[in-house]
């Protein structure tokens, strides 16, 4: 059964949602706006393996979701005529100029084309990802493993670090004050964490052992199936991947180590994979972004921001995602529903969560979940979802 509201022409969502919640322990949210209008925010299921239910205002651990609300962060900046996209990063972070990296501008770390993902080579264990400190200066030491700009490989775990100390040095102040400040508190968000505080432990949500990533490499194995599956695939077509390559980048040592649903991970400030989030408050902000950067009388971006943000920087094959992802500034093309949304992007998280904005339809979909499985760049159950959301707006 869910809980919340849908409005009548969205009804078809509701359904298909309903279908994808566990039936056994696992929980999920869903929200969407349609013209600037709420139009589903219902959730389901169970919040952790005991059975207690899933609340409205339930957060979830979204994974690599949080990449596209960091990177909107950063678009606001350059908005305001702080920083520009073509700006080398070392004018703003000195100690990052070095070995390589003198000339890498803020646009090649946005569309994964710094060569700075080999995360497994640049930290002895993955626990120093708790540490923001310690990553800022083994980013800063680090030698790009390409020649910057000229191929992209998924910065899965250095992003956020990136372009975070990038926010911080431009701005001046806190990236987890600055998340709330300018983002959160103006669109009176409910959920939006990236380093969730003490007094929000309650509302979050456990992970379900088939998706823990320290229950015994539950997840490190599906990730590893994952890869190994895709790369059968791109033999028989003649281009097989670099499996110590996708390792490098999102495997680092001791990754089964880490407890992913511990109150220690979720307070720490990881800015591509530890996101906490209420779907609401991911729809509302790519409900922003769908409607031309302003929504509700508060506006976030200009249109000439965010056209500049969401244009195509490179097509080709990824050397850690083995597929081409249309790499925006932070966002990547909804790969899940292809050409039926062209113009679309945003960003999913391993473990199925996700939001996109498709300024075509001036829609918006977020989904939070708890015991999702699959890439590390979402799962299929958003496909269903996001196929039923188009053809509800499209015939509304």
């Amino acid at each position: 059964m869910l809980s919340g509201h849908v409005h009548p022409d969205f009804e078809r969502v509701a359904n298909v949602f309903e279908r994808q919640i566990p039936r056994g322990a696992g929980g999920a949210a869903l929200c969407i706006y349609h013209r600037g209008q709420k139009v589903v925010d219902c959730w389901g299921g169970t919040r952790d393996a005991s059975g207690q239910t899933w609340q409205e205002d339930t957060l979830a651990l979204s994974y690599s979701t949080s990449k596209g609300v960091v990177s909107t962060l950063m678009h606001m900046l350059v908005d305001r005529g702080l920083i520009d996209y073509d700006d080398p990063v070392s004018d703003y972070w000195p100690e990052f100029g070095q070995a390589g990296k003198e000339e890498i501008t803020l646009r090649q770390l946005m569309c994964h084309e710094a060569g700075l993902y080999h995360i497994r080579e640049m930290v002895d264990h993955a626990r120093r990802m708790l540490d923001w400190d310690y990553m800022v200066e083994a980013l800063s030491d680090a030698i790009p493993i390409h020649k910057p700009g000229r191929a992209h490989g998924y910065h899965g775990l250095t992003y956020g670090w990136l372009i975070g100390e990038v926010i911080q040095r431009v701005s001046g102040k806190r990236f987890t004050e600055l998340l709330e400040s300018e983002i959160a508190q103006p669109l009176g968000l409910d959920g939006l964490y990236i380093g969730l505080p003490p007094d929000q432990l309650p509302r979050k949500a456990q992970l379900i052992p088939s998706a823990l990533m320290n229950s015994e490499g539950n997840s490190m194995r599906e990730m590893r199936r994952w890869v190994r599956g895709i790369n059968r695939v791109l033999r028989v077509v003649g281009q097989p991947i670099d499996l110590e390559q996708i390792g490098s980048a999102l495997i680092p040592e001791g990754m089964d180590e880490v407890d992913f649903d511990s109150d220690e991970f979720a307070m720490a400030s990881i800015p591509a994979a530890n996101g906490m989030f209420t779907a609401r408050s991911l729809a509302k902000l790519y409900a922003v972004l769908a409607n031309d950067g302003e929504l509700e009388g508060v506006r976030l971006l200009s249109r000439d921001t965010l056209w500049r943000a969401t244009e195509v920087q490179n097509r080709t094959m990824g050397r850690v995602i083995p597929v081409p992802m249309h790499w925006r500034l932070g966002y990547h093309r909804v790969a899940t529903l292809g050409p039926s949304i062209p113009n679309g992007f945003g960003h999913a998280g391993f473990g199925g969560s996700g939001a996109w904005a498709d300024p075509d339809r001036d829609l918006a979909v977020a989904l939070t979940l708890n015991s999702g499985v699959g890439t590390p760049f979402g799962d299929l159950r958003i496909v269903r979802i996001g196929t039923a959301a188009l053809r509800c707006a499209e015939s509304r």
